[in-house]
């Protein structure tokens, strides 16, 4: 289980190396191969901009807690905060499934593995991660964390994030080189 000092860093450092490492959610889990970063100062597409109650999130809760909120009406996304030399929060996009495929295919009325968890919306619909586990501490339960795996040696490419119109020129999402399970191909 990667432990808390790991989320004592900043954002974009988190982002990067988050990638290639894996999400264990109870019955599930998955190699992430895309991230994005977001700071909780000056980054206008970050929460902390426009909303109080994530100033307040970042206040209350210690590194390693999962932020979670509900995107367009529509998807539960998954971040976890970051506090160190800079705070924010990173946002797991997507994820190469690896355990619980099936119940993950259930989940999400789909059989490619490619399109299971290709995104942060349908990666949360996979993992059947909502709003109950807001501010839960990924760093205390091994049953919902993130862990390092034993090939350490990851290719990661940084992008512009997507999805966003605000402070969307930095190159903030990372994903894992040549992975087919992205949620938007990297243009090289």
């Amino acid at each position: 289980m990667i432990r808390r000092g790991f989320f004592q860093r900043d954002p974009i450092t988190c982002a990067r190396e988050l990638v290639g490492t894996k999400l264990i959610w109870e019955k599930c889990a998955g190699i992430i191969v895309e991230t994005e970063a977001y700071l909780a100062q000056n980054d206008e597409a970050c929460h902390t901009f426009s909303r109080p109650s994530a100033r307040a999130f970042v206040e209350r809760n210690k590194p390693g807690a999962a932020y979670i909120y509900f995107s367009y009406g529509a998807h539960w996304m998954l971040n976890v905060l970051v506090k160190g030399a800079a705070d924010g929060f990173v946002l797991i996009r997507a994820a190469q499934p690896l355990h619980g495929i099936q119940l993950m295919k259930k989940r999400r009325g789909v059989d490619d593995e490619q399109c299971l968890c290709s995104g942060p919306g349908k990666l949360t619909e996979a993992f059947a991660i909502t709003d109950r586990h807001h501010e839960m501490d990924l760093c205390a339960d091994a049953s919902h964390c993130f862990a390092r795996l034993k090939n350490e040696d990851v290719d990661v490419v940084a992008d512009k994030r997507v999805g966003i119109t605000r402070s969307a020129h930095h190159p903030w999402r990372f994903t894992l080189r040549g992975s087919e399970f992205v949620s938007r191909r990297v243009k090289l």
